[in-house]
């Protein structure tokens, strides 16, 4: 397990795991006033929490799956990456793809932070790849 230092400028309580078996953690609406966001509109929203990641680690931000199902709002850069050298508030775009308003209020579960360990690479620039059975084929190729 790692220990990612967090600063919460937020008087939301600090993001924790729902269930043992959870992956992520929910991030909260950090807002003075309600936020409306129209259907087709999409909003930034403030959480009040910056993170510092260990070198090899991101954050993913990704949907929760209630407010999609349910509301038709899900982040719209989905998965959003917060690099390990980004000291910045964490904040997320959030879009309504509904055809009905939908209100954030301050400490709104609005979206779930993964962290995810990556490897860097270079590139190694060659004129021909490899072959394989599957090819270039790709976008359905393989059936419904």
């Amino acid at each position: 397990m790692i220990k990612i230092k967090l600063v919460n400028q937020s008087p939301n309580p600090l993001p924790e795991f729902a269930t043992e078996g959870s992956a992520g953690v929910d991030l909260r609406a950090h807002l003075n006033d309600d936020v409306l966001i129209k259907p087709l509109e999409r909003v930034m929203v403030s959480t009040g929490l910056f993170i510092e990641l260990p070198g090899g680690y991101e954050a993913q931000i990704r949907p929760r799956s209630g407010l999609a199902a349910k509301h038709g709002v899900t982040v719209l850069n989905a998965p959003g990456t917060i690099d390990s050298d980004y000291r910045g508030e964490i904040k997320v775009i959030l879009v309504n793809l509904s055809n009905d308003d939908f209100v954030v209020r301050n400490g709104d579960r609005i979206c779930q932070m993964v962290i995810h360990q990556y490897e860097t690479f270079h590139w190694e620039e060659v004129s021909v790849l490899n072959s394989t059975d599957r090819g270039g084929g790709g976008f359905g190729h393989t059936g419904v």
